[in-house]
């Protein structure tokens, strides 16, 4: 018997990876069409939902789209009879739904930087711009003997990981104090009576995003009636979470050899770069998509090359032959896109049907 799996079911599954609360303030990652609890049986995985996409759901007989570009940035008035009208009514018509996941998943290690990063064949590599403002530490006050289930419910619940650890946290003993009034129920002690309690004091550390989520845990696992906590934000970087990649190849390339090796693996019609200041290439950095906003970012980094599209004219001179910036072009810098998606649905989903899209949605063309 087939395994019944609902569009809230893939959703889930990728958020559990890219989080929905990962994406920037404009973008409209998540279910772009349809009802989270219908079946699906099988998806089309795509950059760029175009109704040539649609037609190749349908003949392909799936009835969901997985995009990486959302298919509806902004709210909409109407269904007009433009390009996207067009996409909506097909989409319709033919009971496809559509789920999207854009800034969350480029702002992942192992995301879409990521895997350009790999298929260059990039070591050591890094988030080049480490997202801020997105921890906090709690911090609770528990009874000794319920502090190991307190922890291990905060753990469970998302928090205590820095890096490449878990179940991180730090515990001090001391001595809590407190009088209940005449309508509490105290744990331990006596109403109306000042009472002294040997205490742990956690500390651990949760992405913000998550606050909802370690609270009710905490509050759930904690014996007393009043649980006393501290939330603090923090300014630290997130070093799993932001934007580009930089790393080192495994050996230094000839400049010239590096970009049409680039080229190559990108299978990018041309590549605008600014003039090669450097002979070898070994340091480098880029970014899926739009990745001007990272050049400084990536100078700092001390990479000799700086890879993305959608770099402006006057953006080039700001490379002040300090760093070779190479424009490869938005399509071709996230094309590879969909082997993460498909990566992320076949560890849970092993008889789900993945299609990998065909059509070259890329509206640049070349001569």
């Amino acid at each position: 018997m087939s395994e019944l799996i609902r569009l809230r079911d893939i959703a889930g599954l990728i958020e559990s990876v890219a989080p929905a609360a990962l994406q920037e303030s404009y973008d409209n990652s998540g279910v772009q069409l349809g009802n989270p609890d219908d079946q699906v049986n099988g998806a089309l995985i795509c950059i760029d939902v175009t109704e040539q996409v649609i037609d190749e759901a349908i003949e392909l007989g799936v009835n969901l789209i997985i995009s990486h570009h959302p298919l509806i940035f902004a709210g909409i008035k109407k269904i007009g009879d433009d390009a996207t009208g067009h996409i909506i009514r097909k989409a319709i018509k033919h009971d496809i739904a559509i789920y999207s996941a854009h800034t969350n998943i480029d702002s992942i290690t192992g995301g879409v930087s990521s895997r350009l990063a790999d298929k260059l064949g990039l070591k050591e590599q890094k988030i080049l711009q480490p997202r801020k403002d997105k921890l906090c530490k709690l911090v609770t006050f528990v009874p000794h003997a319920q502090a190991e289930e307190v922890r291990q419910a905060l753990f469970d619940a998302g928090a205590g990981h820095i890096g490449n650890y878990d179940s991180c946290s730090y515990n001090i003993t001391g001595q809590g104090s407190f009088r209940g009034g005449d309508h509490s129920k105290p744990y331990v002690g006596e109403k109306g009576v000042l009472h002294f309690e040997p205490e742990t004091r956690i500390e651990t550390i949760f992405p913000n995003y998550l606050e909802g989520r370690v609270i009710n845990a905490l509050l759930e696992a904690h014996p007393y009636e009043e649980v006393a906590y501290d939330i603090y934000p923090l300014k630290n970087s997130w070093d799993r979470v932001g934007f580009g990649v930089v790393g080192v190849l495994p050996e230094a390339m000839l400049t010239e050899e590096f970009l049409l090796y680039l080229k190559e693996v990108c299978k990018a019609g041309v590549i605008r770069h600014t003039a090669i200041t450097t002979k070898e290439i070994r340091k480098v950095a880029l970014c899926g998509g739009s990745g001007s906003f990272l050049l400084k970012d990536a100078i700092r980094a001390g990479a000799d090359i700086f890879i993305s599209g959608d770099f402006k004219y006057h953006q080039f001179f700001e490379a002040e032959n300090k760093i070779i910036i190479a424009d490869i072009g938005h399509y071709e810098s996230e094309q590879f896109t969909k082997e993460v998606f498909c990566e992320i649905l076949t560890k849970k989903f092993h008889n789900f049907a993945l299609h990998l899209s065909q059509v070259n949605s890329n509206p640049i063309k070349y001569l």
